[in-house]
């Protein structure tokens, strides 16, 4: 591949005897990975039972390597949301915020949606989870994969950080800024973004990034916890970023990290000589088998809490939509925290708990979309779907990966299934759910959504 000529002098420079090792390694062959919801399964259990070749990440918990040649997208396990594809590297971000279920977390930086589906899973359906991107349409891409793997707890946003931060001051435990960069990191995977580099592109981010930097020190609780992550190679964006943002907020400190053997430590030379710059972790291609990134974890010392904001009202369902829902929820044997269903129109969501300041911010979805009132009934919805499981739903229709009927079901044709009675059904593979059906006479009709469908 061509790699910009200033890059590599720069990166020349700043390996001097480890850059001959640094050059091979775009010789070699990129990595692949897949990364398990655990909203939906364990590792363990998706290792046991996984229908290709994988093998454990060893720095992170709940990934896998896979080889080249193989499409897990293509596998009906991926429509039901079992694991996320995301480049090994990548994953490690997500897997050194210690989120605990029940916290307010925050996710400034989150299109695609790799890391916030990993934190939505750390927090089990509990506390909150705001997941942003200024993007419209890689905000939408985000929010498709929230509701892919089944979260539940999630207000997607499209703001400026800025304005997140006027709505939210000192309001979450946990931030995850994983910035936009150069992308020196991600070379051997996208060409592009080579292609695409500069020196200019470097200070540009760099500037960006402390902006960015800014906005979530001023949303983080006393005593919460701040990743940055970059993956890109460039001090400026890295360490030099990384030592400036605790002298410009010296109420935060550096704290470690999981530790794993092929980490490598920040280079306090290349940022301001502070020696708490080593408790950085630096992932290179030549030293680990992933791409290239890096990660600061800052604490903020603790204080006094300021005033719990009023939380935002709900506007509830009336008489008959509650009959309805009810009705329908019965059927299926499933019991939703009545305090926390609201009706939009004639859309009904399982809400979290958000603080009135929210009011004016753009987003595309706050908590999980249930389905919609029509004349006399109720109709789910596909992101309900995708966080049932034949275990918590009485009313399924299960296949096998392998039944030519999953595949037909995927591409949105009626199936035939030798099952009793007629109505709605909730549609598996293995018990995993895909979408709904509304079977009538052993014929299911095919309510998958017509955005997902398989061409």
């Amino acid at each position: 591949m061509h790699l910009p000529e200033k890059f590599l002098d720069r990166m020349r420079d700043l390996l001097e005897e480890e850059f001959p090792a640094f050059l091979e390694s775009y010789r070699q062959p990129r990595q692949y990975g897949l990364r398990v919801n655990c909203l939906k399964t364990t590792p363990e259990e998706f290792e046991a039972a996984a229908p290709f070749p994988v093998q454990r990440i060893p720095w992170v918990p709940d990934g896998f390597f896979y080889g080249e040649g193989i499409y897990p997208a293509r596998h009906p396990y991926y429509a039901a949301g079992l694991y996320y594809l995301q480049e090994p590297s990548a994953m490690t971000p997500a897997s050194r915020l210690p989120v605990e279920p029940g916290e307010r977390v925050l996710d400034l930086c989150a299109a695609p949606g790799g890391k916030a589906t990993e934190l939505a899973a750390k927090l089990k359906g509990e506390g909150l989870l705001v997941a942003n991107d200024l993007s419209v349409s890689r905000a939408r891409a985000l929010l498709r994969n929230l509701e892919l793997m089944g979260a539940s707890n999630c207000f997607v946003t499209s703001e400026t950080p800025a304005r997140l931060a006027a709505a939210f001051p000192e309001y979450f435990h946990k931030i995850l800024v994983d910035a936009p960069c150069s992308g020196e990191g991600m070379f051997r995977k996208d060409e592009d973004v080579a292609a695409a580099w500069s020196e200019e592109k470097v200070k540009a981010c760099a500037a960006a990034q402390r902006q960015i930097l800014e906005s979530a020190a001023a949303m983080l609780k006393p005593g919460g916890m701040l990743l940055y992550s970059t993956c890109t190679f460039a001090p400026e964006e890295d360490e030099e970023n990384a030592g400036w943002f605790l002298s410009r907020f010296p109420e935060f400190t550096l704290i470690p990290m999981e530790p794993w053997e092929g980490f490598s430590p920040g280079r306090p030379g290349w940022g301001g000589n502070r020696p708490e710059l080593s408790g950085c972790i630096r992932i290179w291609p030549h030293r680990m088998q992933g791409e290239g990134h890096f990660l600061a974890l800052f604490q903020k010392a603790p204080g006094e809490a300021g005033r719990e904001p009023k939380t935002q009202k709900i506007l509830r369902p009336d008489g008959e939509q509650s009959r309805l829902l009810g009705d329908f929820l019965k059927n299926g044997g499933v019991k939703l925290p009545r305090e926390r269903v609201e009706v939009r129109g004639q859309r009904a969501f399982l809400v979290p708990e958000l603080p009135e300041t929210v009011r004016g911010l753009k987003f595309l979805r706050n908590g999980l979309y249930l389905g919609e009132f029509k004349k006399g009934r109720f109709e789910p919805s596909q992101p309900f779907a995708m966080w049932l499981n034949e275990k918590n739903w009485k009313e399924c229709v299960s296949f096998h990966p392998e039944d030519p009927r999953t595949e037909q079901y995927l591409r949105g044709e009626a199936v035939s299934v030798e099952a009793a009675g007629s109505g709605w059904r909730l549609v598996c593979v293995d018990g995993f759910s895909l979408g709904w059906g509304k079977l009538s006479g052993g014929l299911l009709k095919n309510k998958y959504l017509c955005t997902w469908r398989k061409k």
